[in-house]
């Protein structure tokens, strides 16, 4: 007798949840009665071993003389020994001030940031070909104020990124505010992975995001990309840790896989100041775990899952590098 199946089971054994707030001022409320201190001490497994090796220490002095916003850098982020060693690497385009105020995110923002460089695509190749990378994130700030926002300036940054032999290129764009043919010009050049994150769930968007961002607008961009460019990975990142509920997390990974999402992958929301929204709940890497095993079972082609794992976490690249020399051996066979 066949048992039952994978997603009929719960994924941990939590009581009955209250009723949860839904408007922007509960929910704010909410997070402010129910947040961690930011003095707490952290749990053990968000501790991370000092970063070192011959490869980080390349990429942190090539870094040095290179004009270039990394994500690694300016978030903190936990993972960059891993990265940096591994040969990969998150760098930011259009400067690193945003036209978006999110309650989460550390970047400065403005309504009017200084214009583009119109160098910088070519200068960034340059730069990651001096690098030696074997994968490259290019993620980038919110640009409203831009007619298309960035999407030409990512575009040609992926053009010239292509040119790098076996360089593998994921892109973390802006949502454009929906715009279909600024998605389009970033679709047609062809990005091994395309990124939009989701973020959090439906319930806690409004308090998290800014207003000019949308939990059906980012779904609504994710499934443009996978129709019109079906060979283009898309990938999309949830944090976790922000009071919403475990059923929430499900439903958001059922929205996201609905819409075609290949690699998903989730995190713990850690504080960056005061002024941000605080840490609800230390996510338990058993939990975690079972997120990671309910993807599976949706059908993401990946899933990373773990309290240290960022948007940008380069666990995925062997995967793709997989992917692509099949697709590569289908297509020899085929002529």
């Amino acid at each position: 007798m066949s048992g039952p199946s994978r997603l009929s089971l719960p994924v941990v054994s939590d009581p009955p949840v209250p009723a949860l707030p839904t408007s922007r001022r509960e929910i704010a409320e909410d997070l402010k009665a129910r947040g961690i201190p930011r003095e707490a001490k952290k749990p053990a497994w968000l501790k991370v071993p000092l970063p070192g090796g011959e490869r980080y220490q390349k990429v942190r002095e090539t870094l040095r003389g290179l004009a270039l916003h990394t994500v690694c850098q300016e978030a903190g982020c936990p993972n960059v020994g891993e990265c940096w060693s591994g040969g990969t690497a998150t760098v930011m385009l259009m400067g690193d001030v945003c036209t978006r105020g999110c309650r989460f995110c550390h970047v400065k923002t403005a309504a009017r940031p200084p214009p583009l460089d119109p160098d910088e695509p070519r200068h960034l190749a340059e730069a990651i070909a001096r690098l030696g990378l074997d994968y490259i994130v290019v993620t980038s700030v919110d640009r409203d104020d831009l007619s298309d926002g960035g999407a030409g300036h990512f575009a040609e940054a992926i053009r010239r990124l292509k040119e790098i032999p076996e360089l593998l290129v994921e892109v973390l764009t802006p949502d454009f505010q929906g715009d279909a043919e600024a998605v389009r010009t970033v679709g047609r050049v062809g990005p091994d992975v395309f990124a939009n994150n989701v973020e959090t769930v439906r319930r806690l968007t409004p308090a998290v995001r800014d207003p000019r961002a949308g939990y059906d607008q980012t779904l609504a961009v994710l499934a443009r990309m996978k129709q019109e460019f079906p060979r283009v990975f898309t990938k999309s990142s949830i944090m976790v840790g922000l009071g919403e509920a475990e059923a929430e997390v499900l439903e958001t990974m059922r929205d996201l896989r609905g819409v075609g999402v290949d690699i998903l992958t989730l995190g713990q929301y850690l504080r960056p100041s005061a002024w941000h929204l605080p840490v609800v709940e230390w996510v338990t890497p058993a939990r975690f775990d079972a997120y990671r095993e309910a993807g599976r079972a949706m059908g993401f082609r990946y899933v990373a899952s773990g309290p240290l794992v960022r948007s940008s976490y380069r666990a995925a690249e062997l995967f793709l590098r997989g992917e692509l020399a099949a697709r590569a051996v289908a297509g020899q066979e085929q002529v």
